[in-house]
């Protein structure tokens, strides 16, 4: 796992110069087995949270945010500014995630 890279959705880092590096990003794409999408059917009947999908999209979003942390850290980068994510679903049962960002390098 990367070193502990700050990621910020900000542009600017209080205190802190930095140097632009490039865009990064960390992708993931997840589905859920057959299971969880019958019991997923089942609860848009009688509506409410569907549980299953609320855990595997919190789950996409940490992989995503730890891949982006491994590539900013091989870019060379301390940090990552103006941090977003971004989200589609592929097919009926699959959602990928993505947490993109520009790598920065601090100065002294």
């Amino acid at each position: 796992m990367a070193q502990e890279i700050l990621i910020t959705t900000t542009e600017n880092i209080p205190g802190k110069k930095y140097e632009v590096i490039g865009e990064v990003f960390g992708l993931t794409t997840q589905s859920k087995n057959v299971i969880s999408n019958i019991g997923a059917g089942l609860k848009n009947i009688v509506g409410g949270e569907i549980k299953a999908y609320s855990d595997m999209l919190h789950e996409s979003r940490e992989k995503a945010i730890e891949r982006l942390r491994d590539e900013a850290q091989k870019a060379g980068g301390d940090a990552v500014v103006m941090m977003r994510f971004d989200s589609g679903s592929i097919g009926g049962d699959m959602q990928s995630v993505v947490a993109y960002g520009t790598a920065v390098k601090f100065l002294n």
